[in-house]
């Protein structure tokens, strides 16, 4: 259960130490070049779980672990993460954009892979402290952002297989710009699986991406950004695109695979399109939807777009599906809807529009 902000922000304070850094790295970035995933702003927050409670959380100087070669994560995959992005409003004051899902979502991963639940005030309030800190390291140039990264791993030093019973939690921060700056192309994968029902595709385990790329660097030489993955039993039936959620638009219905079978990510992006696209009008469905039925639709003239969405890319059109011997190309110059959604995606995370489902969480204040 959620408590008032002003008493987890209080709980932070009292539990998490403060090591500000003596020498501000922000002059080495080109805020106007910004590359996803390249640079990290000055402070980190770490905190350790001894098997009972957390303890010894600090946020300090951006810098490397010392870890183990023994260390259980390095040998049994007990690593999950989340992506989290922070803006500046018109203000300049910085906002997360719906950390108490990605919060809830963490520690759903947390227990699918046997790793202790975090409190509240340690990811929520030390996320607030650190970004508070951090604050000038906000980018405010269009589709850019600072990118927040929360992990936890196991810290056992003991090759053997069973869940750890230390683990280490820590965010790190990233300023970003938009990770695909171009519309994509997708080879649909009828060979390899990223998740099967009552595995882990649910979680934001590390071990997720870790299967994945083998096959996205086979697409990739045959000149496709990403993979979009179906079911590993019938081959058909959508997934997730690459590392996002999917929809497509046909007619006036926009659909994206339902979360029933645990094989996909419940993504934020992905519940906050769905809000908007009906905003917009249309009808969303959130249900299976199979290739066949998508190059039906390109076929009979239905298929108006396909999108991919996520913390990192936002929004990613995609301009040409392949699956078989039949290629869909689609003119991403006409994707009015995704255009739409974007736009007003934007202008709620930036504080140029309403946030009237309350989305953002204002940093700094109690």
């Amino acid at each position: 259960m959620m408590v008032a902000k002003s008493t987890v922000k209080e709980e932070a304070l009292q539990k998490i130490k403060v090591t500000k850094t003596t020498h501000s790295r922000l002059s080495e970035v080109d805020f106007n070049n910004l590359v996803f995933g390249k640079k990290y702003a000055d402070h980190m927050l770490v905190a350790d779980f001894d098997g009972k409670e957390w303890k010894n959380a600090e946020i300090l100087p951006f810098q490397n672990f010392s870890v183990s070669p023994s260390n259980a994560a390095w040998h049994y995959g007990q690593a999950i993460f989340e992506g989290i992005k922070a803006y500046k409003d018109t203000q300049d004051n910085p906002m997360i954009f719906r950390p108490y899902d990605n919060y809830k979502r963490f520690n759903l991963s947390a227990e699918r892979m046997g790793m202790p639940q975090v409190p509240e005030w340690l990811f929520i309030g030390g996320m607030d402290i650190l970004i508070d800190l951090d604050r000038d390291w906000v980018p405010t140039g269009p589709g850019c952002s600072l990118y927040l990264r929360p992990f936890m791993i196991s810290m056992d030093e003991f090759i053997g297989v069973r869940p750890s019973d230390t683990y280490r939690f820590a965010i790190i921060n990233s300023p970003a710009g938009p990770y695909f700056n171009k519309p994509i192309k997708l080879l649909v994968q009828d060979k390899y699986v990223r998740a099967f029902p009552g595995g882990v595709g649910y979680a934001k385990a590390a071990g997720n991406y870790g299967g994945t790329m083998y096959p996205t660097m086979q697409a990739k030489k045959k000149g496709y950004d990403q993979i979009l993955w179906v079911d590993g039993y019938e081959h058909k039936y959508l997934q997730e695109c690459g590392t996002m959620n999917v929809f497509v638009i046909i007619g006036n219905t926009a659909i994206t695979p339902d979360l029933e079978q645990g094989t996909i990510l419940e993504g934020v992006t992905r519940a906050s399109v769905i809000d908007l696209l009906k905003d917009l009008g249309l009808t969303v469905e959130e249900r299976p939807i199979s290739i066949d039925e998508v190059v039906a639709a390109y076929k009979n003239g239905t298929l108006r777009e396909v999108f991919g969405t996520g913390t990192a890319s936002s929004l990613a059109y995609v301009e040409q599906l392949d699956y078989l011997d039949t290629q869909i190309k689609l003119d991403t110059t006409k994707y009015e809807t995704g255009a739409e959604v974007i736009r007003r995606l934007d202008a709620i995370r930036t504080g140029r529009a309403e946030d009237t489902r309350h989305w953002n969480y204002q940093v700094g204040e109690k």
